[in-house]
């Protein structure tokens, strides 16, 4: 990864070298990329309350939308003054977001490494198309500036895949991309940019419109972080029961329509309360995130993990073969059973380090019929009383209900029933 670090950066240092010695530039030039510098300062200055709020709903990195001054500087400037407004901006970034001791020196080098080549490029693109002098001819400016937009994300988005990609073998490719949020994101970002540069090529004044869009980009960056965390249970990053139920809901609908196997499971981490008596919560809440992590590991990535509060996890498994279904669930059951007992939980204690091992998990299941009257409550409850032939088994078990004992319609009574019998669950066994 060092390697790969240091050629991108000998790269785009080449690069800034070739671009000042042809400096060719004038007084416009360096009022405009003054300009933009400014306004990325002040963006900056002013998206500081969002990223505070952002923040503090778990996410801890900054959210960068700078891309709209970067870009709008690689589009408008000769090569040097492009690149030295982009130097400006990161810069400034580092000492009043990143600052000194906090964020590893290196990494925002090869951050601004990254820019700086895509800038590059797209100025590149910019430069064969005739510059922005051609932006006003309808169509071929229109292609000039998304040329240039794809060049940019392309080669920002590639030079980061390179990098986890050498740091990380195996790594999917989220982890290479990120999200497709992130990407619409940051499109979005890029086409305000060129939004931006067009505009600016009428007057210099447009600079003040684009601090509107850019802070709604930047709040719905906070939005998509609070509904992440009002979905996510935020000790073992599982769904919380809620949006488990809900997307459950939206399971069993399309399982019904396909006619195709779905089954679930209720599991329960024996003698938990004996965890967190003899170590502390804090050491229970680590055990339950390994627990959790495990559970994940054994099921695919379209099954739904979910935590309905104390040591109690569920998992929703859609699209089982019809043939084999029953023969599958209970070997995933098994499967995360046995991952579970060989967990030894690392934790800090007044005492010191020590490690947590012997653990247990109970766990029962039910394949869930394509009925009309099935409710995600109905099988839950029958999943539910086999964990509880699992647990007076002798802990340490899985049970799988028989896909008969489901109602197809609760009764008033039952509803009231089932709610007295939760009522009278003991904490922890």
């Amino acid at each position: 990864m060092i390697a790969v670090l240091g050629v991108v950066e000998m790269a785009v240092l080449c690069l800034l070298a070739v671009s000042w010695v042809r400096l060719d530039t004038s007084v416009q030039g360096i009022v405009l990329s003054g300009v933009l510098a400014l306004a990325g300062i002040v963006h900056t200055e002013v998206a500081t309350g969002v990223e505070r709020a952002r923040r503090r709903v778990g996410e801890n990195s900054y959210t960068d939308l700078s891309s709209i001054w970067t870009f709008a500087a690689a589009l408008l400037l000769p090569p040097a003054l492009g690149t030295a407004t982009i130097i400006v901006i990161y810069t400034y970034l580092w000492f009043r977001v990143w600052k000194p001791g906090r964020f590893p020196f290196y990494r925002h080098v090869f951050s601004t490494a990254v820019v700086l080549g895509s800038a590059f490029a797209a100025q590149g693109v910019v430069g064969l198309g005739g510059g922005s002098q051609t932006w006003s001819d309808g169509i071929t400016g229109l292609v000039s500036l998304a040329l240039a937009t794809v060049v940019y994300a392309a080669v920002n988005s590639l030079l980061i895949a390179v990098v986890v990609a050498t740091s990380r073998p195996g790594a999917g490719m989220t982890d290479l991309f990120g999200h497709l949020d992130d990407l619409t994101v940051e499109l979005a970002t890029l086409c305000l940019g060129a939004m931006l540069a067009l505009t600016l090529t009428v007057s210099w004044w447009f600079v003040l419109f684009a601090f509107a869009p850019i802070l709604v980009l930047q709040r719905a960056v906070l939005y998509r972080e609070l509904a992440a965390a009002a979905t996510t249970d935020g000790k073992t990053g599982l769904l919380t029961s809620a949006a488990w139920n809900a997307h459950a809901g939206e399971a069993m609908v399309r399982a019904r329509r396909d006619q195709s196997g779905l089954a679930m499971l209720v599991l329960d981490l024996d003698h938990f309360k004996r965890v967190n008596d003899t170590h502390g919560h804090l050491a229970g809440d680590r055990v339950l995130a390994a627990v959790a992590d495990a559970v994940r590991a054994e099921v695919r990535g379209d099954d739904l993990v979910g935590r309905f509060g104390g040591e109690e996890f569920v998992v929703l498994l859609p699209g089982l073969p019809e043939d084999r279904a029953a023969a599958e669930l209970y070997a995933v059951a098994e499967r995360i059973r046995h991952r579970v007992t060989t967990l030894v939980v690392p934790v800090d204690t007044p005492d010191g380090p020590l490690s947590i091992r012997g653990l247990s998990i109970s766990v029962g299941g039910t394949m869930v019929p394509h009925a009309p009257g099935t409710t995600v409550e109905s099988a839950m409850a029958i999943a539910d009383r086999a964990l509880y032939q699992a647990k007076d088994s002798g802990r340490n078990a899985v049970r799988i209900a028989g896909s008969g004992e489901i109602p197809t319609q609760r009764t008033e009574q039952e509803i009231k029933a089932d709610a007295a019998t939760e009522e009278r669950r003991p904490e922890a066994s």
